[in-house]
This record gives structure tokens, sequence and C-alpha cells, in this order.
């Protein structure tokens, strides 16, 4: 059964590193949590190595550029690792072809631009129309705060159609912004898939994020077993799942996206609707709480 909890410190000893979520655990894409970041401050205080783990599919750098923007402190995370990252090796190695289309914002440019050292210097990226591309790149929608995936169905029947491949640099199907329900890029995914179509994945609940920050958590410190890594987040299919799947120990913020479930008041969820919410999901969490803090 999962335990709820009032205080992230009440169980912080029991590990080294925590992966992080992002949107609706530190921040609602506008303003950061102030408890959650004393919560994560105090955790690099007590030698826990903090890892933000994010489904943005935009690299390490932009993402903390973006937190910057918003006025969370670097000192509330040791580091970053994103969807973005993780699927940034797939691009460069052509697993959609090097003519794509393109699904995606202006915003997130910096996917194709900002590459480390080792995945520069390969053959470039042309941008096509869907008529004439290889394969399928989606960051997202070009507007999420006005279209949903249904603006999409006629390039995605097309894609589909034609046999294409998609890239889903975001497995996120919805997240928060402010007060603001808006669709990423999961969603068009999951909507090709269910046209038939195929699509790669890289960001949680998928193996390669977790396989990324385990790399780059060894450049710096000593590796991790499973057992000193809580996974924290508000995604039931991307971060409780994603934990569960690896193994390792999650923390089911309750209050995010799923906050309807639980009754009225997100700030105190009904234990009972919680239980049996996750047990017709098939998701077992560690531990809940209704906010990080």
């Amino acid at each position: 059964m999962t335990q709820m909890i009032a205080s992230l410190s009440e169980i912080s000893g029991r590990y080294r590193a925590v992966f992080c979520d992002l949107w609706g655990c530190l921040h609602n894409g506008k303003t950061p949590f102030p408890a959650a970041v004393a919560a994560l401050q105090q955790l690099r205080a007590n030698g826990v190595f903090v890892v933000l783990m994010t489904n943005a599919p935009r690299p390490f750098g932009s993402v903390a550029a973006q937190l910057d923007r918003i006025g969370a402190p670097r000192d509330c995370y040791d580091m970053i690792v994103s969807s973005g990252d993780a699927a940034q090796q797939a691009l460069v190695s052509g697993a959609v072809g090097r003519r794509v289309a393109f699904l995606g914002a202006e915003k997130d440019m910096p996917f194709f631009t900002d590459l480390p050292p080792e995945l520069q210097g390969h053959d470039p990226i042309t941008f096509v129309p869907m008529a004439e591309a290889e394969g399928i790149v989606c960051t997202g929608l070009r507007d999420d705060l006005t279209e949903t995936p249904e603006d999409y169905r006629t390039e995605l029947a097309l894609g589909k159609a034609r046999g294409l491949t998609m890239l889903c640099a975001n497995p996120d199907i919805v997240v928060d912004m402010g007060d603001k329900r808006v669709y990423c890029a999961g969603a068009l995914a999951k909507d090709y898939e269910e046209r038939g179509g195929t699509a790669l994945y890289f960001g949680k609940p998928h193996p390669p994020i977790y396989d990324l920050a385990r790399r780059k958590i060894a450049e710096t410190a000593e590796p991790l077993s499973n057992d000193d890594i809580l996974c924290i987040g508000d995604g039931p299919w991307t971060d409780i799942l994603g934990g569960q799947n690896e193994g390792i120990d999650t923390l089911f913020i309750t209050g995010g996206i799923a906050a309807s479930h639980f009754g009225s008041d997100s700030a105190r969820p009904d234990n009972g609707l919680l239980e049996s919410w996750l047990e017709a999901e098939g998701l077992a969490p560690t531990y809940a709480m209704p906010h990080l803090g």
C-alpha cells in the first residue's frame, strides 16, 4: 500500500539521489513552487544528489535557461536530464531519416541545434513537407495554447499513409501551464499510434532517459543502485510508471495532473479514492503527498 507522507524530509534520509519531475512538482510552467524549491535545496544540503528529470523536448541547457527565466534557483538541483537529451542521439543517427517533417514550436528548435560535442558534425537534418519526408520529428504542438491534436488529423493521416516513423521528443500527453491544461508531443504520438503509425520514445516512462541519467551521474559521482534513488513526479503514466518499470521507489505528487481523481481539495486527497484509483490503473507508488515540500 502507498504510504502517505506530509514532508519529503520524512523519507529523504533513505536515498542518495532523487529524479524529480519539473512541471507539476517544481513549477507550473510560469512560477516555481516555493515549498518544492526549499525541499530540494534541503536535500542537497543533506548530501542528496538532485536530478531534475523532465520530458521537455529541449536539451538540458535550454531547460536550465527556462528555469532561470521563471525564477527557479540553480541551487535546488545538481543536474538536468531531459527527454530532448535522450532523443538527440536517435535524431543524429538517422532513426527517422535526414529529411523530416517537423511538428513543433519555434521554442523547441534547440533540440536540433544545441547538441553535445559528441553528437556534433552529423549529416544535416532538413525540414520538408510531410509528403516529401523520410520521417517525422515531433516536439509538441506548434501553438499549444490554442491547438489540440485534432488540428493535426490530416498531417498525421498522411504520415501514416506514407509509413513514416515518428520520433517523439516528449512523451507527456498534457501539462498544466498555470491554470491552463495544454497538450504535449505525447498526445500527437498517441493519436499517431492509434491510427496505426509507429512512434519512438526516449523520455519517461521509457528506459533511455533513466539510462542517460545514470551515465551522467556516474561521470561526477559514485554509481547508484536502484535502492539509492527516489523518483518524484505527478505523472502517473510517466513518472510513476517509469520508476516502477526501473525498479525504483516512487513518490506520487497527487495534486498535479491527476488531482481531480482524488477529491475536490488537491491539498487533502481522499485516501480511499487514491488507493482505488491506483489499483484500477495498476500503479503502486511507494509514497504519495499532495504537493512537493
